[in-house]
């Protein structure tokens, strides 16, 4: 079964502890990302809007999210709406980045990767 929500985790995903940046960074403002399913019954792709600020990465409607971009651009987030997770790995460079992101949701496992782009 395809579900928007497990994209909007896949979404959040995009960043969790790399390690937490205090100050401003040179990844911060607003970020478009894609995600693009390539294993699993997920919906084959799904774009927001997050936003940077002091390396931390947030995402308006999502509550249970934890993402950070470190010094040197790599990322780490995940997310968790009800019983759906996701996870993703990757790294920004100047205005653009791009990594990996797993997910499940009911015991139905999705993977693929991300990309995104300065605003």
């Amino acid at each position: 079964m395809k579900t928007p929500s497990l994209w909007i985790m896949a979404a959040a995903f995009f960043i969790a502890p790399v390690s937490v940046v205090h100050a401003r960074s040179a990844y911060d403002g607003s970020w478009d990302l894609n995600f693009v399913t390539q294993t699993g019954t997920c919906d084959p792709a799904y774009n927001f809007t997050v936003n940077i600020s002091d390396g931390v990465v947030t995402h308006p409607n999502l509550v249970k999210f934890k993402g950070y971009v470190a010094k040197s651009g790599s990322v780490r987030a995940s997310v968790t709406v009800h019983d759906k997770f996701a996870s993703g790995t990757g790294r920004l460079s100047g205005t653009s980045g791009r990594g990996r992101w797993n997910g499940s949701a009911a015991g139905t496992r999705c993977s693929g990767y991300w990309t995104a782009q300065r605003n």
